[in-house]
């Protein structure tokens, strides 16, 4: 009997130590929004996975491959010459209007992510308009214990909701947004 309360001992005792030692923890976030156009109507203007042109924020995209698996794009931010964004489609179905992409390549100052993958989609609503979704999950920005404070998980959910939502606002300014 003696063994085995030591063994549960000194498992109780270890249990703290891994608790505190974990690293990073995957984030998710979804924002949506509802607008009076169509569903069809705004896939046209949002599912080309080669055009971002309906973020405020993308300067211009380039890219290959067009809406098939493993297509890449590049997102230029604000200007001309300004940071870039690299990513990759994943998941693509025309027919969900829907897709799903990676980030391959970005600079932590300038969205503080790692591991980011996010999905895209434009669902019809009862009234005949769409409900559009942008879902993320990602890790912060900087992968190990105690991150400087615009590395850590605040500023990662905070940088991925301001894209979400500057986006989704202008989508909802484009197509009427419903209340």
């Amino acid at each position: 009997m003696r063994p085995l309360r030591f063994i549960l001992l000194a498992i109780l005792c270890l249990i703290p130590a891994t608790v505190s030692a974990h690293g990073p923890t995957r984030q998710k976030i979804t924002l949506s929004t509802e607008v009076a156009a169509p569903p069809d109507e705004v896939w046209a203007a949002i599912g080309n996975f080669q055009d971002m042109s309906w973020h405020p924020a993308v300067f211009s995209t380039t890219g290959e491959g067009g809406n098939e698996i493993d297509a890449t794009r590049v997102l230029t931010l604000g200007e001309e010459g300004g940071p870039t964004i690299s990513e990759v489609l994943y998941k693509y179905s025309d027919e969900k209007r829907s897709y799903s992409y990676r980030i391959t390549a970005v600079e932590v100052s300038v969205l503080p992510v790692t591991n980011y993958s996010s999905h895209l989609t434009v669902k019809p609503t009862d009234s005949g308009g769409s409900l559009i979704e942008w879902r993320g999950a990602f890790y912060r920005g900087y992968p190990n214990n105690d991150p400087p404070e615009n590395l850590n998980d605040e500023a990662a959910i905070a940088a991925v909701t301001g894209v979400y939502k500057a986006g989704l606002d202008a989508l909802g300014s484009r197509f009427e947004k419903t209340q």
